[in-house]
Order: structure tokens, then C-alpha cells, then sequence
């Protein structure tokens, strides 16, 4: 990206301390770092595997979920070429994308995270894991409710109506919005 637009897309945590975009940034950073931490807490013995969900075929389905999930999380970069952002910048004017994965699901790349943060989840199922999952999971809803799709109906007004229409938020065909 940089090579192509001399930006890294990535905006930084911003908005005002206590609001949503403020908490979507602060609850990403800490699942992030509980999600790294996870593994190794794990592996240390600092934090002990959940028995039930320590299974060898949940074990296999987080690797395919973390398989799946890097190359949605890739497909969607792809996509989004030099509008790829991490973070909204209420300045900046970008394309509204409708092509490869954002054609089936408006948010693929937050679609394609969760999955892989689910599937090292399950690879290490400890409850420092389990809550930096939660944890994601809150901070992506306030970010693509609270923060990018106030701004993309801002930006791009009756041709983003439409296109919420029709596709899913997270899911295809779930999470689609009534344009009456």
C-alpha cells in the first residue's frame, strides 16, 4: 500500500476519549495484545486450556479457520486496493467497494478477522483467548456500526443505501438494511 499511495492506510486511534470510536480503537488494541498473549500464557502454563473445548478436531477446525481467514483477510485487502484503511479518516474521500468479497459481504476484511481470531481461539482455548475473541467482537461492531458506515452513508449517501440493500454486513444475505 505505501508503495502505491505513500501511506501505510493505517488513522490511528481518534475520537473523543469516552466515545464509540474511541472505544472501538482501545478494545481492538487490547485484543490484539490479549489474542498474542493467549498462546503464550498457555504455553508458559499461565493460563490453562478450557478441557471441553481442548480437542484435537477443535484443534483442526482452527487451523482451517485460520487458514481460511488469512485468505479472506488477503482477498479483501486485494480488493480494496489504495482505499484499504485501518481506521476512518472524515477528511479523506475513498471508493465505495463492490468488487471480490465486498460484492457477497460489506465488511469482509472484519469478516475474515474474526474468523481467524476464532480459529486461534480454538488452537488455543484458554479464557484469556476466549475474552480477546469477545473482546474483538465488540470492538468490530462499534467500528463498523459507530464508525465506518455513519462515514461510507456520509461519503457515497443514496449509492451506499443501495448497496447496504442488498448485501450483508458480515454474512451475505444477513444484516442487509431497508432503504424505505
Amino acid at each position: 500500500m505505501r508503495r502505491r499511495t505513500g501511506s501505510t492506510g493505517y488513522r490511528g486511534l481518534s475520537g473523543t476519549v469516552g466515545s464509540a470510536r474511541w472505544w472501538g480503537g482501545i478494545l481492538f488494541a487490547a485484543a490484539l495484545i490479549a489474542g498474542l498473549a493467549a498462546p503464550a500464557l498457555q504455553l508458559t502454563g499461565l493460563a490453562s486450556a478450557i478441557t471441553l473445548l481442548n480437542t484435537a478436531t477443535l484443534h483442526v477446525g482452527g487451523v482451517v479457520l485460520v487458514l481460511l481467514g488469512t485468505v479472506a483477510t488477503l482477498a479483501a485487502q486485494h480488493a480494496m486496493g489504495v482505499t484499504w484503511r485501518v481506521g476512518v479518516d472524515a477528511g479523506e474521500r475513498t471508493e465505495l467497494v463492490r468488487i471480490g468479497l465486498f460484492a457477497l459481504v460489506r465488511n469482509p476484511f472484519f469478516t475474515a478477522l474474526l474468523t481467524t481470531a476464532t480459529g486461534l481461539c480454538m488452537l488455543t482455548p484458554n479464557p484469556v483467548a476466549l475474552a480477546a475473541l469477545a473482546t474483538l467482537f465488540v470492538a468490530v461492531q462499534l467500528q463498523v456500526r459507530a464508525v465506518e458506515e455513519p462515514y461510507l452513508l456520509a461519503t457515497h449517501g443514496d449509492a451506499y443505501r443501495r448497496y447496504t440493500s442488498t448485501v450483508g454486513r458480515f454474512i451475505p444475505g444477513i444484516g442487509t438494511r431497508d432503504t424505505r
